[in-house]
């Protein structure tokens, strides 16, 4: 089982790499983090407050396109471990402005995998065993199912349909190209649909569950039958640390969580938590909130993801039900409201509302 002394989280301010930085701190008492992000709409401060053994998390605000800075806290940290996260990551934002897409998630990625290249390889800062780049990607790389195809797996071909996936695809490209040509060790994870704590509030559950609370319509898209694949938060950083001790190097792992209701079903399924935690809120019953919208452009209908490679090499199972995890994220939601109007109090985040909702006819 392979170890990690020194780990340089991509990302670690976002929604995944925030609660992957808190996993990891409370996984082990030795390991030390170093958590470069660049702030972005999607990555705030907020998401590490209260850590547990804060001594050992160091926070840098900095981009991954940075090579001098990439290059300094490897070595300055001696960083033996690479879990790169870091990524623009939303479909719609993709539609209005593919650039910073581009910017991040291809040349970002390129500029991590050459600087890891040059320490590890080149001058051999570590034997070539304890060294290892894990990257983060997503199922929409594969495009979309049919009702009656099979659900995606590691050998699915990639069909991106965004340019949200497009990039992510070409990223997955170049971490598996450094490995086949340089021999650099890395693995790849293709996770489906997250949700849990600290999820930015533009995505599909925090803004239900934030509108929700508010007496605000429900948008859905088109006739909200979309099918994702949804995997809680928590179980996605298992698998990724799974990955990180055992798994192959040069393998991919697909992780899903094995969930995989209609878009409008769980948003119903959220209505019914919260008329059950907030029996007398004056905007009950909670559904009557949904309000169907206009579909975005290039929406992929269906995804499913195949987990029998990780749970039979790796032995990771997601330990978290659709009910029992949608419940956790609900509560957290309720429990946080002060969490909630930092993050919306981002001029971004504001924008981004008026653009992408009232374009449909639905103002948020």
């Amino acid at each position: 089982m392979r170890t990690m002394k020194n780990i340089l989280v991509t990302g670690g301010a976002g929604f995944i790499g925030a609660n992957f930085v808190r996993f990891l701190l409370e996984q082990s008492a030795e390991t030390r983090i170093v958590n470069l992000d660049a702030l972005t709409y999607a990555g705030s401060l907020e998401n590490l407050k209260d850590l547990p053994s804060p001594e050992r998390h160091t926070f840098v605000h900095g981009n991954i396109c940075d090579r001098q800075l990439v290059d300094h806290l490897l070595r300055a940290h001696q960083i033996d471990t690479i879990v790169h996260f870091a990524a623009e990551t939303h479909v719609d934002r993709s539609i209005q402005d593919p650039g910073p897409f581009i910017q991040t998630n291809i040349v970002g990625t390129y500029t991590l995998l050459e600087a890891a290249r040059q320490y590890w390889l080149v001058e051999k800062a570590f034997p070539h065993h304890a060294v290892r780049f894990h990257h983060v990607s997503t199922d929409e790389v594969f495009g979309a199912l049919k009702p009656g195809d099979p659900p995606f797996s590691e050998t699915t071909p990639y069909a991106p349909n965004s340019p949200y996936a497009a990039s992510k695809a070409a990223s997955d490209h170049l971490v598996r190209a450094y490995y086949h040509t340089f021999g650099l060790p890395v693995t790849i994870s293709n996770c489906s649909n997250n949700y849990g704590p600290f999820q930015f509030p533009e995505k599909l559950l925090p803004l239900m569950i934030t509108n929700a609370l508010e007496g605000k319509p429900l948008p859905i898209y088109g006739d909200g039958q979309q099918i994702r694949d949804w995997l809680y938060v928590g179980d996605h950083c298992e698998a990724i640390y799974r990955i990180l001790e055992k798994g192959a190097v040069g393998e991919t792992y697909a992780i899903g969580g094995n969930n995989q209701p209609t878009n409008l079903m769980l948003v119903e399924t959220v209505c019914a938590i919260l008329d059950e935690e907030m029996p007398d809120s004056p905007h009950t019953p909670h559904k009557a909130l949904i309000q169907h919208v206009p579909d975005r452009p290039g929406h992929d209908r269906r995804y499913a993801m195949d987990i029998t490679k990780i749970s039979g090499e790796l032995g990771w199972q997601p330990r978290q039900g659709l009910g029992s995890g949608l419940a956790k994220t609900v509560q957290w939601y309720l429990a946080n409201q002060a969490w909630i109007a930092a993050i919306r109090q981002q001029q971004d985040y504001q924008r981004w509302l008026e653009q992408n909702y009232q374009k449909r006819g639905h103002k948020p």
